[in-house]
């Protein structure tokens, strides 16, 4: 009678002793070999599975994508934000030919609003998009002014203007007109973008690009 206990401890420390055995020879042997690299695998298989799925919305969004690119274009032809010239000379040109047109708008015959110089800037070449500045002086009346300011900025291409300066004259005089009272000192840049497309002119001396810009203008 008394054997039957002790019999019962030695299974049980025996299955006890087992079991330890078996659970380190899980974590030596079979956890870092084959249950850890397995899930790794599993999480590269759920992360494959997720950017497929990305993929394929993506490409069944494609068409839409597509149709409002396309409806941008459209769009940015109507109303272009980029001078359209290829040069920047050709654009310099433009430029000054654009003020010259708004300013003769503003007022005909130069009765209250006259250019009285515009020479080109010129700006580095290293930007993505290239800039076309040219440096204005008007002598203006305050509502052709604004009429001036409002036209170069609101039409297209779009046009900014930098660095103004306003200063009160009592008088000033025009070609051929009389006296006018309250006139503006006005000095700005004028200026535009390029496309990216468009190259700059090859790299000459500051003094015969300075000639070249005036025979131009």
């Amino acid at each position: 009678m008394s054997n039957v206990p002790v019999s019962n401890r030695d299974r049980w420390l025996a299955l006890g002793l087992l079991v330890a055995a078996l659970a380190l020879a899980y974590a030596v042997l079979i956890h870092p070999w084959f249950t850890v690299p397995m899930r790794a695998v599993d999480d590269r298989i759920d992360t494959a599975r997720e950017r497929e799925l990305r993929l394929r919305m993506q490409i069944k969004q494609a068409p839409l994508v597509q149709q409002r690119l396309q409806q941008a274009r459209v769009q940015l032809a109507r109303t272009p934000g980029f001078l359209p010239e290829r040069s920047p000379e050709l654009a310099t040109a433009a430029l000054v030919q654009r003020l010259e047109t708004v300013v003769s708008q503003a007022s005909p015959g130069r009765r209250a609003c006259e250019i009285t110089n515009r020479s080109p800037l010129q700006e580095p070449s290293r930007e993505k998009y290239p800039r076309v500045t040219v440096q204005v002086r008007l002598r203006c009346g305050t509502p052709e002014l604004a009429n001036v300011l409002h036209s170069l900025e609101g039409g297209t291409p779009r046009l900014f203007i930098g660095n103004l300066n306003v200063l009160g004259q009592r008088v000033f005089f025009s070609p051929g007109q009389t006296n006018m009272q309250g006139g503006l000192d006005v000095s700005f840049d004028l200026y535009g973008y390029l496309p990216p497309s468009a190259s700059p002119a090859p790299q000459r001396t500051a003094a015969r690009t300075q000639t070249e810009a005036d025979d131009a203008l």
